[in-house]
């Protein structure tokens, strides 16, 4: 029962850390250099998850590092660690790829454009095959993640669709900053998947500067992803 719960734990976190599009309008990210943001469980800070933006050309580069690790009673049940780096030449994406350790087992992603067929063509821990231009990449850096029907998971290559639904404007306050923001929930479409593979996000995007500064979750506790600095 033990193994069970921590296999279904994994897999919820996975789904909620490793939730950007192929049209990610990389124009509104222009004047960032960095993003990044801290993941916290039962108001507990336990890891990173940071972008930085580099430009070269009519190449725009994002590269995402991460790290967290959960422990219960001073025991580690799971950790993860790893890396990740998109390439967009204007606004399309044409490159991705990702290595993670997820408890010291390796998972990757490569994608790449194929510009014949207008298509992505992934290869993946878990899924190989053909992916269309809509799907999104799924980092929490590009806003478009709220405007998109399917996402590319960029630890494996797998594909969810999803929904979006707009809730309301709030005005939040994160480490004692003001933000005037959209909120959003974002969910599996397909709700006959077991629980713990269920997307169940809400989302706080700042109107200011089109990023994501809070994501929530409840699942074995509470969980927050949200704006540690913008550069």
């Amino acid at each position: 029962y033990c193994n069970q719960q921590m296999k279904k734990f994994a897999v919820i976190l996975l789904v909620v850390f490793f939730s950007s599009i192929s049209l990610a309008h990389i124009g509104h990210y222009n004047k960032f250099d960095k993003i990044e943001m801290e993941i916290l469980r039962n108001d507990e800070v336990i890891g990173y998850n940071n972008y930085y933006f580099k430009r070269d050309g009519e190449k725009t580069i994002v590269k995402n590092q991460y790290k967290f690790e959960v422990k219960l009673l001073s025991a580690t049940i799971f950790k993860v660690e790893g890396y990740g780096e998109e390439i967009y030449l204007k606004d399309n994406l044409i490159s991705f790829q990702s290595k993670t350790l997820q408890n010291k087992k390796e998972k990757f992603v490569n994608l790449k454009l194929d510009k014949n067929n207008k298509k992505f063509d992934i290869k993946g821990s878990s899924y190989s095959g053909e992916a269309s231009v809509k799907n999104i990449i799924g980092n929490w850096w590009s806003h478009k993640i709220l405007q998109a029907e399917s996402q590319i998971s960029p630890i494996s290559g797998s594909i969810k669709e999803q929904i979006v639904t707009f809730i309301g404007k709030e005005n939040i306050s994160i480490n004692g900053k003001q933000y005037e923001t959209d909120h959003f929930k974002l969910t599996s479409k397909d709700m006959s998947l077991p629980e713990d593979k269920k997307l169940n996000f809400d989302i706080w995007l700042d109107k200011k500067t089109s990023v994501i500064v809070k994501i929530t979750y409840e699942r074995m506790g509470n969980w927050e992803y949200r704006l540690k600095n913008l550069e």
